[in-house]
């Protein structure tokens, strides 16, 4: 008998989100081998700052699916991001992704990056 193991996705994504990055990959042709990559990188005001893009899936990383969206995250990245939930805004004022992080000590007054 074969079993199979699902992995709870770090990070979650709201319908707002998905819509977004749905669009985008329909939009912009992205081929079907890549996926929404989530992650963190060294830089910005506070010391980290976000990464989202559309990437294959390298060796380091773990892939994960929310109705149908592969994201695709480097496994070091997970302490940084877990329980982090991305949400779209769309408004008269700004638009754009926001990134709700618990574990984010301090953020920049741009909300792009943050010290953990």
């Amino acid at each position: 008998m074969e079993t199979t193991t699902t992995k709870t996705s770090p990070i979650a994504l709201t319908p707002k989100a998905l819509e977004e990055v749905r669009k985008i990959l329909a939009d912009k042709d992205v081929p079907a081998e890549y996926g929404l990559r989530v992650g963190v990188q060294g830089g910005g005001c506070s010391g980290l700052s976000y990464l989202l893009g559309f990437d294959k899936k390298k060796e380091a990383d773990e892939v994960y699916e929310q109705e149908g969206v592969k994201i695709i995250m480097d496994k070091k990245h997970g302490m940084y991001v877990m329980g982090m939930q991305i949400d779209f805004q769309d408004g008269l004022n700004a638009r754009g992704f926001i990134f709700e992080n618990p574990n984010a000590k301090s953020t920049c007054g741009c909300g792009t990056s943050f010290s953990a």
